[in-house]
This record gives structure tokens, C-alpha cells and sequence, in this order.
């Protein structure tokens, strides 16, 4: 079976948005390049050091099935928008992971929805976060779910 796993595109502040992630989620990088480990490119002007600098592909297992990828587009890249299109999804284990996640991801962002129980039985909450990527997390309890 497929697994899906989110890209996020930034313009310049992939390495700092990954950052923020990997302090939330108590993960390391798996891998990270930057523009600057890139060969120079036939027919393409050299790289600026501000652009040598920003994020060519990160990557950040949340656990063995989830893993959160990135990179940077070069600042002023046109059709670029700040996460409006999608939202990453996070499936807690229990109650305490949910709430622990949801306090460090949206610091500093927006709560759209604050997290509470819902009528569909779960405990949820949604946020953006101050990238601007738009998050929502849910646990299931077991006991409301019968």
C-alpha cells in the first residue's frame, strides 16, 4: 500500500520552519541538503550565499510511517502561497500526545479550533502555524468510539 507523506514548500525559512518541527516532534533529520551541496548548473547564473544557504530537500521521520519532507523555492518564486492547500493530519496515540503536540505546533501560530472532545467522539483541535502551514491533530478515544 502507498504511503502518503507531506512536502512543504517554503520561500527561504525551510531550514527554520524544520527546526520548529524537529524540536516539537523530538526527531532528528534523516537528511538535509542545501542549495550550496548542489553542482553548479550548465547554463544557470552561480547561487547567491543567501541562496547556497536555504533548504534544496529535508526530510524528518515522525515514525516509521510518516515522514515530513521540505525544501525552499528562491524568494519571489510566482504562484507561491504559504500552505493554504492542504493540511497535515496528525493521528495521536492518546489523549496527553495529542494535547503535547498541539500546544508545541501551534506555538505561535493561530488555533483555528481550540482542541476539545467532538461529537464524532474524538479529542481535535486545529491550527496554523506560524509558517503559515495549516495542521489538525485527532485522538480517538477508545471509550467514546464504541
Amino acid at each position: 500500500m502507498a504511503i502518503v507523506n507531506p512536502y512543504l514548500m517554503f520561500d527561504g525559512n525551510c531550514k527554520a520552519a524544520f527546526d520548529f518541527y524537529k524540536s516539537a516532534f523530538g526527531k532528528d533529520f534523516s537528511d538535509i541538503n542545501y542549495f550550496g551541496d548542489m553542482p553548479p548548473q550548465e547554463g544557470n547564473p552561480p547561487l547567491s550565499e543567501e541562496q547556497k544557504k536555504m533548504i534544496m530537500h529535508v526530510r524528518l521521520e515522525i515514525s516509521k510511517e510518516t515522514i515530513l519532507f521540505g525544501s525552499d523555492i528562491f524568494p519571489g518564486t510566482q504562484g507561491f502561497s504559504h500552505g493554504d492547500n492542504f493540511s497535515i493530519s496528525i493521528n495521536a496515540d492518546s489523549r496527553d500526545e495529542a494535547t503535547d503536540l498541539f500546544n508545541k505546533l501551534s506555538d505561535g501560530g493561530n488555533v483555528t479550533m481550540p482542541l476539545a472532545d467532538t461529537f464524532w467522539g474524538a479529542y481535535f483541535g486545529m491550527w496554523k502555524d506560524k509558517f503559515g502551514v495549516d495542521w489538525m491533530i485527532n485522538y480517538d478515544d477508545p471509550e467514546k468510539m464504541k
